[in-house]
């Protein structure tokens, strides 16, 4: 969790007592004066989270917090803001202005580093997924442009329903997401239920009763629907809760009771902020890997994944003694339909060609298209006369109807067929066996095209 934590100060009494209390918990403090020494540090270091002083010699820590904001590799790092003076309009125009978190000094040290382990939590649940970090970067998942994003939604956990409905209607000038007022009972329904769910809870801490209200939010974090949302958890007037201790079981920032709304609306704006950030970057991830595996025209596995699963078949039919089968599928004269038909026809013939191969398998069968027009098919547990009926099918199906290509062109398209089975190899070792199998199906393909195509052709030594 440990992580470099950038202090802007302009006393330096204060940044020295600030670098003991955080190296001693394990951080690596980065010290700054001015405004200027901060650009400076962060943009070399890099720091995973900024501690920033409202008031600073050569610029206020708004104007400050705007530069941060507009250099690309700092808009995502957290800024945590602080001041002795309280003025609630400069804590809104500090939110407004991107900051995370605003703490009234003298800071509370036990508060201060449970505020900086939340967010550090936070950075870890996405390690690995930031736009910036190399393995990302060289998948060509960088960061994408600005996205549109549809109203949030906000839920509001109230032990008093008025209370909750009130919370909405001074919000609501605040607001452009929609804001809902639920029971805790409601809350737990909406988690069973993908997309219903909503993006930032703001809960009452004794809801339903003392301490009910972080027992809640436990809940519904460990629940696969709601434990990406973010949590503000509203402390009640003589609430025993400790801030540390809700920052610890999970909340994502802590109000008291009384808050201005509008303050309120924008801490809960930028928790959902936050929320679709970290959404955005495990959905790029999720996307590049699907790529990684799916060939984007028609759906279909590509060939690194085919290769890895045709290794786990044969692993099996060599552990269970179960013969598998292989067929290389190749459309025949297909480069004449690009040539005369154009590209865009020879894509709807390959969609239309993947369709059909797809639905004349079994379940548990492999396709995917490890070419132009080249698709590789293997057969788990299946015999060379089960192979053999399931290709003539497979020819069959393909020749039997026209593509059609736009409203008036209908393509006739065939299929060739090379076929190996593993029934006559002995060798231990997989790769091999996968190597000489495709090389086999291989050349009884090209003994299909020679013979005139629109065939199946069986491997000699399978036949």
């Amino acid at each position: 969790m440990a992580g470099k934590i950038l202090i802007v100060d302009d006393v330096a009494t204060n940044r020295i007592v600030m670098k003991v209390k955080l190296a001693a918990a394990g951080y690596t403090p980065l010290l700054a004066a001015n405004g200027a020494a901060c650009l400076e540090l962060a943009l070399q270091q890099a720091p995973d989270l900024i501690l920033l002083d409202l008031t600073l010699p050569d610029m206020s820590g708004l104007q400050l917090l705007e530069r941060l904001r507009a250099e690309p590799t700092l808009r995502h790092v957290p800024v945590l803001m602080f001041s002795t003076v309280q003025d609630s309009a400069a804590r809104c125009a500090a939110f407004r202005g991107g900051a995370d978190d605003f703490l009234q000094k003298p800071l509370d040290d036990q508060i201060l580093l449970a505020r900086i382990r939340s967010f550090m939590r936070a950075r870890d649940d996405v390690e690995g997924f930031s736009p910036h970090h190399d393995g990302i970067a060289m998948l060509g998942l960088a960061e994408a442009p600005a996205t549109f994003y549809q109203p949030g939604v906000i839920a509001i956990i109230a032990a008093r329903s008025d209370v909750a409905l009130k919370l909405r209607r001074d919000m609501a000038p605040h607001l452009a997401d929609r804001v809902l007022a639920m029971t805790p009972e409601e809350a737990m329904t909406e988690g069973l239920h993908p997309g219903a769910s909503p993006d930032v809870f703001l809960i009452e801490s004794d809801v339903n009763g003392p301490g009910s209200g972080l027992r809640l939010m436990s809940e519904l974090r460990s629940r696969t629907h709601t434990r990406h949302a973010a949590f503000c958890m509203q402390s009640s007037l003589g609430s025993g809760i400790g801030a540390a201790v809700a920052f610890d079981l999970g909340a994502h920032d802590l109000v008291p009771q009384g808050i201005l709304a509008e303050e309120l609306a924008l801490r809960l704006v930028r928790l959902l902020a936050r929320k679709r950030e970290a959404d955005a970057l495990r959905a790029s991830v999720q996307d590049g890997l699907r790529l990684a595996m799916i060939d984007s025209l028609t759906g279909l596995h590509n060939r690194r994944y085919c290769m890895a699963q045709l290794a786990a078949i044969a692993d099996i039919s060599r552990r269970s003694g179960q013969e598998f089968a292989v067929m290389v599928v190749d459309l025949d004269r297909f480069k004449s339909v690009n040539d005369r038909w154009g590209h865009a026809a020879g894509d709807a013939v390959l969609i239309d060609v993947a369709d059909r191969l797809g639905r004349n398998l079994r379940s548990g069968d492999l396709l995917a298209r490890i070419g132009g027009e080249e698709f590789l098919i293997a057969l788990p547990e299946t015999s060379l006369p089960e192979a053999r009926g399931i290709a003539e099918r497979l020819c069959h199906a393909i020749e039997e109807t026209p593509v059609r290509v736009g409203t008036l062109t209908a393509l006739h398209v065939t299929v060739s067929i090379g076929l190996a089975t593993s029934a006559d190899i002995a060798a231990a070792d997989i790769r091999d066996t996968l190597s000489d199998l495709i090389d086999r199906a291989d050349h009884a393909l090209l003994y299909a095209k020679s013979a005139g195509r629109n065939r199946v052709t069986i491997s000699c030594n399978a036949a």
